[in-house]
Parts: structure tokens; C-alpha cells; sequence
């Protein structure tokens, strides 16, 4: 019998995961992921305490072995200093998509196979699908689909990852929970970035990051107002740079910002924020690598549709993307996602 520790972040989600691999003979234990933000208070209460015990709870009433695991020092060396970093040298991070590969199927995946475990499972939407290799599909709930978080994954990781929830909608996983009395079946989901919860990012930068005040200018270099910082501002933002629309109500638009004269660049929503071409880099891939031509689609960000793009191969772990459509602000940092139709290819930094 396969031995399976499920990552119990005291929701739904993954406590019906746990409770599905149960029901389908594996040997199941629970874990509650400990990370670095939990110990500080800085920004005021954390539920992280609450979703731990929720956790516990879930795994007593599914009669599982529960433990919390302390991965504290790894998420705060692979996360956190990847975003601080991030925002000091001018780029927009996205620590959900590194928490997956560094922490989910990096650490707590190491942990789990040290401990005897056979594989790790958690509550994401998407599907996992064995033919020569591992291969990663989305979610039959395409409104709840996650695996564009999942696009820096690697085969070796993979190949020790269950998603229970895959062929399921997220209205059948909450009819789960209710048929099964959990007690989380009615939990609100989580927002916000990973261990940030309802903490805007601003807020926890305000802690780590000093302020490095700077003008803010149009596209001709004229002064329009002072920024206290520029990674407090990411390309394409319309909302609090600080500065005041015109008469006919047109908002300011970040086009750019330069680390060298530490100024923030605004204009009101230029068609050059559009772009049908982009640079990728730290490409990964779940399979084999792509090393011709090809014509795909890609997800430039989370909540976007999918697009047609052509990717041409740079070498280097480098590509160009052609946008069969012009996209908005693809800020440098960010990351997209590449499929052939359902099947999660992996993915790249924007420069």
C-alpha cells in the first residue's frame, strides 16, 4: 500500500484530497506546512494558527496521522529573500509559482520522501497523466484551474505529486466536504499571495524594503509627483501611483520605471504598453524541452485566457514569443505558462 502525506493547509481543498485518497485505499497522513511569515506579527494577527488546528482537525475526524512540519528556514532563504531580492532590483516577483517548486515539491517533498512517504498530494485542480513520462493537464474546472501555478514544476518532482481534485469542479469538492461532515466545508478560499494571506504586499515590503523616494515623470521627462519607492509600483498599474488624472479623467498608467535615475515612468495608457513580442527566460520544462519553431498557447498570467503565441527557441534556456494577439503590461519578473491544448509544457521569466 503507497504511503501518501497530503499538504493539510486547513481548507477544503486539500482536506477533501486527503479524505479521497483515503477513501481509495492508500495509507494517508496529514501535514501542516510551517513557514517563515507565521512567526512574525509585525502586520498584525496571522490565521495561521487557526488553519493549522482546522488541519488537525480534519485529519482526527478522517483518522489520520497529523504533524506540522517546519519548513520555516527554506521558505524564508527560497521565497521571501526571491522576492526581496525581486523588488530590490526593480523586477515583480511571484513567490506562489516558486513556493510550488521550492517548497510544495522542494522541500516538503524531500522531507516526505526522507520520512518514507511514496508520494506528496495536495488540494490544486489540474491532473496528472503518465504516458512515457509524467505530464500535467488542467483541471476539469476550468474556473478553478491552477496549474499555470504549477508551470516550473520538473518531471523528478512530478513523478511524486497527486492532485485528487483534478476531475472535479470546486462546487462537487464543497458537496464532498458537507456529505462527509468536514468541518471546513463552508471555508472561505484563501486570497492573496502565499503567505501574505490578506497583507498587501506594500504593507509587508514597508518592513523589509526602505524607501527610496524618487520622482515621478511623464514620457517627455516632465516632473508630475514624488514615488516613495519603485518597487512599490509594477508595469501596467492605473491605482495609487500619487498622482492626479487629467480633466477629461484619464488615469496615469506605470510605462516604466528606470533603477538607474530611480525614476517612475507614467503616461496615460500608451499603446506601447502593448506588446505582440516578449523575451522568456529560466525556461523550464515538466517534459522535453522545445527546440524547434512551434506554434502553442500560453497563459501570460494567472487569470488570463489562454492565447496563441509561436515560440521560437533562443538557446540558453531563452526564447522569443510571439503574440498571435498584442498583450498588456507584461512586467519582468512575471512568469508565463506554455500548453499544447490542455497539457502544461512549463514556463519562463519575462525580461
Amino acid at each position: 500500500m503507497k504511503k501518501i502525506l497530503v499538504a493539510l493547509s486547513g481548507g477544503v481543498d486539500s482536506s477533501v484530497a486527503a479524505l479521497l485518497l483515503r477513501q481509495q485505499g492508500y495509507c494517508v497522513a496529514g501535514a501542516y506546512i510551517r513557514i517563515w511569515m507565521q512567526e512574525h506579527e509585525v502586520l498584525g494577527p496571522c490565521p495561521w494558527e487557526t488553519d493549522r488546528e482546522d488541519a488537525r482537525t480534519v485529519a482526527k475526524q478522517l483518522r489520520i496521522d497529523f504533524e506540522v512540519v517546519n519548513l520555516m528556514t527554506a521558505y524564508r532563504q527560497r521565497i521571501v529573500d526571491y522576492l526581496m531580492e525581486g523588488y530590490k532590483s526593480g523586477v515583480t516577483p511571484n513567490p506562489d509559482m516558486l513556493c510550488n517548486r521550492e517548497i510544495k515539491f522542494g522541500a516538503f517533498l524531500d522531507y516526505a520522501r526522507q520520512q518514507g512517504f511514496d508520494a506528496v498530494a495536495t488540494g490544486h485542480y489540474c491532473r496528472r497523466r503518465k504516458d512515457r513520462s509524467y505530464a500535467l493537464l488542467e483541471g476539469v474546472d476550468k474556473q478553478k484551474d491552477q496549474s499555470y501555478f504549477l508551470a516550473l514544476l520538473r518531471q523528478d518532482q512530478l513523478r511524486y505529486a497527486l492532485f485528487p481534485l483534478g476531475e472535479l469542479t470546486k462546487t462537487e469538492v464543497r458537496s464532498i466536504a458537507r456529505k462527509y461532515g468536514l468541518p471546513n466545508a463552508d471555508k472561505k478560499d484563501s486570497q492573496g499571495i502565499c503567505f501574505l494571506g490578506a497583507v498587501k504586499i506594500n504593507d509587508f515590503l514597508e518592513q523589509y524594503l526602505p524607501d527610496s523616494p524618487g520622482p515621478i515623470v511623464n514620457t517627455q521627462g516632465r516632473v508630475l509627483g514624488r514615488h516613495r519607492g519603485l518597487h512599490r509600483y509594477t508595469l501596467g498599474q492605473r491605482r495609487g501611483i500619487g498622482v492626479p488624472s487629467n480633466k477629461d479623467h484619464a488615469h496615469y498608467v506605470v510605462v516604466a520605471k528606470n533603477n538607474v535615475t530611480n525614476r517612475l515612468i507614467v503616461a496615460f495608457e500608451p499603446s506601447d504598453l502593448y506588446q505582440r513580442t516578449a523575451i522568456v527566460e529560466q525556461l523550464s520544462f515538466i517534459q522535453e524541452p522545445l527546440s524547434q519553431s512551434t506554434v502553442l498557447t500560453a497563459r501570460p498570467r494567472y487569470r488570463d485566457p489562454a492565447t496563441a503565441i509561436t515560440f521560437h527557441p533562443l538557446g540558453n534556456r531563452r526564447a522569443k514569443i510571439e503574440f498571435h494577439a498584442a498583450q498588456r503590461a507584461l512586467a519582468p519578473g512575471q512568469i508565463l505558462a506554455l500548453y499544447d491544448q490542455e497539457r502544461l509544457l512549463g514556463g519562463g521569466f519575462y525580461v
